[in-house]
């Protein structure tokens, strides 16, 4: 089975096996947002899940 490669470039794995991918909703209008918005809009998310059940098929090699 082959790796989706959109997925494989959008979401990393751990060595223990956690997703990480980025926050949502950094594009554009961040101006308004305040400072901890901001900051934490810049930090990485462990992903959930449920989400991981489904990459377990879009990324069977990593």
């Amino acid at each position: 089975m082959k790796t989706h490669k959109a997925t494989s470039k959008r979401y990393k794995l751990t060595r223990t096996g956690k997703i990480i991918k980025r926050t949502a909703g950094q594009n554009h209008f961040n101006s308004r947002e305040s400072g901890k918005v901001g900051r934490n809009k810049k930090s990485d998310v462990i992903a959930s899940t449920t989400l991981n059940r489904v990459m377990g098929t879009n990324l069977p090699n990593n």
